[in-house]
This record gives structure tokens, sequence and C-alpha cells, in this order.
């Protein structure tokens, strides 16, 4: 088992590349947290989403529901696909030209040379195909040698998915700051109160953030407010994770 360590930088980091375990575990909710808080401290933020997946070429997608949640932040979408799959399977559903890696290397080190923060969100988990060639977001990240942060679910299951995301990063040489749970249950049950113990042990990287789970229900000053409560101050917010899970697993 990688031990815990804290994370080797703080923001305000120049990219950060932030990575699932799964579909709808809280990414674009975590991403809009973090982009809220990093424009209320005064830096320039921009949201690169390489693939949107399962979005009609009118409709809005997850970079409309950042803007909705932390306000005008700068952001680019590369390609848009119709099918809720994988980007590559949905590409070639389409008809359309895949996402790849140099092409999303290229759209971060553009948003990167006129803002002080460029955040981009995956498709699904961390070796989820972009193109025919195997590009994943792992080789994105290692492209630009950004760092990885992860967001995980809660419950059961989610430390087996964490270990593998985790093993992958260090196998690749990319550094993982951390984990934010994206969506932390109003009722924790016990495997997610004992998680908030072993999730940084199996990552080999420190709690960064709990977000609760309806937390894209709130928007403006409200979302602004809880965002700081749920994350660490190495993500400009005011969370303490020793205090969290010691009033959590005490209840174990």
């Amino acid at each position: 088992m990688v031990s815990v360590r804290p994370p080797v930088i703080w923001l305000p980091v120049s990219v950060l590349v932030v990575t699932g375990t799964d579909t709808d575990v809280g990414k674009t909710v975590t991403i809009a947290a973090i982009a809220t808080l990093a424009a209320a401290a005064g830096r320039r933020v921009a949201v690169l989403k390489p693939a949107q997946t399962g979005v009609g070429p009118d409709e809005p997608g997850d970079l409309a529901e950042v803007v909705r949640l932390a306000g005008p932040v700068t952001t680019r979408e590369i390609r848009r696909y119709p099918d809720p799959l994988a980007p590559l399977t949905a590409s070639r559903r389409a008809g359309l030209p895949p996402v790849g890696t140099p092409e999303v290397a290229a759209e971060i080190s553009a948003l990167h040379a006129d803002h002080d923060l460029v955040l981009v969100e995956g498709a699904g988990g961390l070796l989820v195909r972009f193109d025919e060639n195997g590009g994943t977001l792992a080789d994105a990240a290692w492209a630009v040698a950004a760092p990885v942060l992860l967001v995980a679910r809660a419950g059961l299951g989610t430390l087996n998915a964490v270990a593998l995301t985790a093993e992958v990063l260090e196998r690749r040489g990319l550094d993982c700051i951390g984990v934010v749970v994206g969506r932390w249950p109003a009722d924790p049950d016990l495997a997610a109160r004992c998680n908030l113990t072993d999730l940084p042990e199996v990552a080999g990287a420190p709690l960064l953030g709990v977000l609760p789970d309806g937390l894209a229900g709130l928007s403006g000053d409200k979302f602004r407010d809880v965002a700081r409560e749920t994350l660490s101050p190495w993500l400009d917010g005011e969370f303490d994770p020793d205090s969290f899970t010691a009033r959590h697993t005490a209840a174990s």
C-alpha cells in the first residue's frame, strides 16, 4: 500500500487535470467549485473539455454547467458527439474526427498562455480512449506535465477504483495531488464513513475535499460558500479533512 503524502504543489498551479473513477462521480461540479474559488481569488480561469459526449449540437453541456455554477470563466470544448459513449466510440458512430492527444495538449498550451489556471475535465475515467492511437487523458496530462486530481465516489466499491487509478498514475509518472469525494450523501453509510480514512491511503494522496451531493442545485454566492467550506486550503477552500473524518468515523 502506498503511504499518504502531502501534495507537492500549492495552487495556483498553471494546469490541473481532473479525472474520475467513473462517470457521474461529480467531476464537473468539482471543477466548478475549484474554478469559482480560484476566480474569487483573482485568478484568470479556463476550463477545457476535450470531448463532450451525449449532448446534441445546440444543447448545454458540462461547460455550460461550469459557467452556471462558477460564473463567467473561459471555457473551451474541442469536440462534441451526440451519443453518450466513450469519446472514441462516440466519434466512430457519429462519423466525426476523434480528439487526438496532441490536439488536447495544444489547446491546453493555448489557454495557458493567457490564464492563471487551466482545468481539464476528462470523460469518464483516466484511460478512456480519445482516438485510434489509444490516446487518453493520462497521455494529455503527461504531455503537458500536469498534476492530476482524482474525483471518487463515497461508498462501497470506490477503494478498488481509486487504487487502480492511482497505480496507473504512478506507473506513468503522473502526480496525483489528492482525492475529492464528489457526491457525499446526506446520510452516509458505514462504507462511506470508513472510506474517509481509507481513500487517502489507497490513493497515496491526501483527501482534498468532500462535496455534498446536491451541490449542483446551488449557484452564485451560495455555491461559492459551500465550495469554500468543502474544499481544502490546497484548493483555496477551508475544509479540514482531519476534523471531518474524525466527526464521521466517530459514528462508525
